[in-house]
């Protein structure tokens, strides 16, 4: 039977372009190994025209952030009727923004913290909540723009209101979850393991930490209590069923057993593009599974589709 010739988009223009360059390449290379043609697309603005000159029977998007992440490449792709993978335009953009995708994930009963949204400049003069909390750019991954603000600080960070600030006017203010950073992987309707993520050298799981070698340690499978593993796999797969993901999403997840090991486990966010590099995490987890990393890239090609 005759491989797919699959594009493989990377790159893009978002502050994540190197980490979607990484992925690219990774992903890119595991489909050629499975014996796929593959062309690997930078996508600039030029993609629609280039794409219809491609003609690809797949475009495997492993772009992230705002444009790869939000719904804008996979509405292109619908209007030129090429499958693809990971989300579609509805789920990307309502898991793209964080403060939308809680709404969802509270109405389901899954645990979600405190926040609200506010302009930057309002929160600049005082705490927009009693601290500690946490401000985040409402549609911005990898952990770009995320200040921690502790308990002992007298007055919000005036990096938010800074001129250089490139996240955007709004922002969400969250209430600081206290505890360990855990991890899981869905793939299809199935939830796969739960990891924890230690920071190493990192006050948390900022960029270095994710993508920089040995900025973190992985402890897959994460070594908490059955119930808790359980109930993570279980909000992990209701999140991505009721935001409507497709193909692999990967959901993250605060649990503060400092008091009782039942603690308060708090889902923070899906990721619908969850990155492919070397120090990823969904590989990890699904070779975990007993999948290597060349029969997840090619499962997400054959599951590929438009109206997603």
């Amino acid at each position: 039977m005759k491989k797919k010739h699959v594009a493989v988009l990377m790159g893009g223009f978002s502050s994540e372009r190197p980490v979607s360059l990484s992925s690219g390449s990774a992903c890119a290379d595991a489909l050629e190994e499975a014996g796929y043609k593959v062309t690997r697309v930078d996508v600039a603005r030029d993609v629609g025209s280039v794409l219809q000159k491609l003609k690809p029977d797949v475009a495997f998007n492993a772009l992230h952030g705002p444009y790869g992440e939000d719904g804008t490449i996979q509405g292109i792709l619908e209007y030129l009727e090429i499958p693809y993978t990971h989300s579609g335009v509805l789920a990307s953009a309502l898991a793209m923004n964080k403060e939308q995708a809680k709404r969802v994930a509270k109405a389901v009963g899954i645990p979600v913290a405190e926040s609200k949204i506010v302009n930057r400049f309002a929160i600049v003069g005082k705490h927009p909540m009693k601290p500690p909390y946490v401000v985040k750019p409402v549609n911005e991954g990898s952990s770009f723009g995320v200040v921690i603000v502790k308990e002992d600080q007298s007055h919000p960070p005036q990096i938010i209101g800074s001129p250089d600030w490139p996240y955007g006017e709004i922002v969400m203010v969250e209430r600081y979850i206290y505890g360990r950073e855990l991890t899981c992987a869905v793939m299809g309707d199935v939830a796969l393991g739960v990891t924890e993520i230690i920071p190493v050298g990192h006050s948390f799981y900022d960029y270095d930490s994710k993508y920089v070698p040995g900025g973190s340690k992985h402890e897959c499978p994460a070594k908490v209590s059955p119930n808790i593993y359980q109930k993570i796999q279980t909000l992990a797969l209701k999140a991505h069923q009721a935001i409507g993901c497709r193909g692999v999403s990967r959901s993250d997840f605060r649990y503060d057993d400092r008091h009782s090991e039942n603690g308060e486990l708090v889902w923070l966010e899906v990721n619908t593009q969850p990155g492919m590099t070397p120090t990823s995490l969904v590989p990890e987890i699904a070779a975990q599974a007993g999948h290597s990393f060349g029969d997840l890239v090619s499962w997400m090609v054959e599951e590929a589709s438009c109206l997603r």
